[in-house]
């Protein structure tokens, strides 16, 4: 029997109500109508939270782990309803929907795997001194403690990975941090049936019931609510630049401040030397053309931007680029204020004095086909809109007239998830005159590839300068992660009865 969604919350494993609703907006099916909360639930789940907090903040490594796992478990089991329910709310394949899926239940199960280990504790011991002099010293010990109650918003471009169970959700829980989840409104059915697997998974493993709650709803005071809410100690973001700086100002303002850990959005810009263009420029064309319509453009690491100087080689990839992406034909958009914010940026670059419009893209409804746009490097510098992220599938060509051009561009750059490096032998001089300004721009650096697919690994960083994220020094992707929802405590001569856990031995 399928799934049929209950239209609620999920506080403390009971499914609750609200007198306020929404109508869900699916690409395909029947439109269903699920609660839409406010303060009231935020306080509610806040308060299950820092209560299960006691427990759960206090659990073993190996306890937590098991938990992780049991949560991909529950995941995998109700897959064929999650694949079901995501396409028709997002519109997105089959095949990409069950992509995902695996994406997510490996990142439980390697962030169980990492936890086991224990490294990212960074447990560190000085013994006792007490004949030193001129002043004895003190047993040191320091180890990384879970913060308390994380809110995380649900992402709409990945209904699964930066969402319900996604990648801040799966980190906060490794730390040993509750989680208070505000679902997305474009995928709920989607994000009420994970917040089911992950309720089964605590009653499986015995954990507090506040460790997990998800609230669902549309309106901006359910955000605000929760930022705002004095138990709620960090939030995990990822969206809009818009709405990502209005939470990170109210998390700023509160009494006492918390992190805000908001990945925003990036151009995530391919410069491309020389060599590579004239050896392999329509080849790179074609290519980048299949990064830039990746999920209909709607990718965090969307190569947007690509940088080149002029030459034959540049128009070989202008005309494969454009040749490929009018083979691309219209698909849906996640939401409706996506094609809308879609169809206004377009319409913008067009409107910039300088701009040719090599493809002209079209965007009817929430279905929208690729665009191609052309300026020079002089006037790219001259228009600052032309560096804003077009959350679409729409791309950019500044053409440079040489090597000081190209490196203005980067200089120019604001903080980006991204930045790629297309280039052959010949151009490792060039090369080296523009990796120590990119990493500077960029937290993942990339040679001969495209940015549109994120590793889940150790090494991992998804993150980068503002406005790429709001905390440059972390990443939302990877086992780093996890340590944004640790802090380090010191503890001076203490028994070991009243050490934590992975401090004793």
């Amino acid at each position: 029997m399928t799934y049929q969604p209950k239209g609620k919350h999920l506080i403390a494993g009971d499914w609750i109500g609200s007198d306020d609703t929404f109508t869900s907006q699916p690409v395909t099916g029947k439109a269903l109508t699920f609660a839409s909360g406010g303060a009231s639930e935020v306080d509610r789940a806040a308060q299950a939270a820092e209560e299960a907090f006691a427990t759960y903040g206090w659990t073993s490594r190996d306890d937590r782990a098991g938990f992780l796992e049991a949560i991909a478990e529950e995941i995998d089991a109700r897959g064929a309803d999650i694949t079901r329910l995501g396409c028709a709310e997002t519109g997105l394949p089959q095949a990409r929907l069950e992509g995902e899926r695996g994406r997510t239940t490996g990142q439980l199960r390697l962030f169980a795997q990492h936890i086991r280990k224990g490294d990212y504790l960074d447990r560190r011991h000085d013994d006792a001194l007490p004949d030193r002099q001129p002043l004895p010293r003190p047993d040191l010990k320091m180890v990384q403690r879970p913060i308390g109650p994380v809110a995380v918003f649900g992402a709409s471009n990945f209904p699964l990975a930066f969402s319900t169970a996604g990648g801040d959700t799966a980190s906060a829980l490794a730390a040993g941090c509750p989680v208070v989840v505000k679902g997305h409104p474009a995928h709920p059915a989607t994000g009420e049936i994970v917040a089911l697997a992950i309720a089964a998974a605590i009653a499986r493993t015995g954990m507090p019931a506040g460790t997990f709650s998800l609230i669902q709803g549309i309106s901006h005071e359910l955000g605000g609510a929760l930022v705002k809410h004095p138990l709620i100690r960090a939030v995990g973001f990822t969206g809009s630049l818009g709405a990502g700086r209005a939470l990170f100002d109210l998390c700023a303002a509160r009494p006492e401040p918390i992190p805000f850990l908001g990945e925003l959005g990036s151009v995530n810009p391919v410069f491309v030397f020389p060599e590579a263009l004239a050896n392999r420029g329509s080849e790179l064309g074609t290519a980048w053309s299949g990064s830039l319509t990746m999920g209909v453009g709607q990718f965090c690491t969307n190569p947007g931007l690509l940088i080149a100087c002029e030459s034959p080689g540049l128009d070989a990839f202008t005309e494969a680029a454009a040749s490929a992406l009018a083979q691309t034909g219209e698909a849906a958009m996640l939401t409706c204020g996506i094609a809308e914010a879609f169809r206004n940026g377009t319409s913008e670059v067009e409107a910039v004095p300088g701009v040719e419009t090599v493809l002209a893209g079209t965007c009817h409804g929430r279905n929208a086909a690729p665009s191609l746009f052309k300026i020079s490097a002089k006037d790219w510098l001259t228009h600052g809109v032309l560096a804003e992220e077009i959350f679409g599938p729409s791309g950019i060509v500044v053409t440079a007239r040489g090597s000081k051009e190209m490196l203005a561009v980067a200089r120019e750059l604001k903080g980006q998830l991204t930045a790629t490096i297309q280039m052959d032998d010949g151009d490792t001089e060039m090369a080296q005159q523009f990796v120590p300004i990119l990493e500077r721009k960029a937290g993942r650096l990339l040679v001969n590839g495209f940015p549109t697919g994120v590793e889940v690994a150790e090494a991992m960083v998804h993150g980068g300068p503002y406005p790429a994220s709001t905390n440059f020094g972390a990443t939302s992707v990877g086992t780093l992660s996890i340590r944004r929802f640790l802090r380090p405590v010191c503890y001076q001569n203490m028994p070991e009865d009243l050490l934590p856990l992975d401090l004793i031995n």
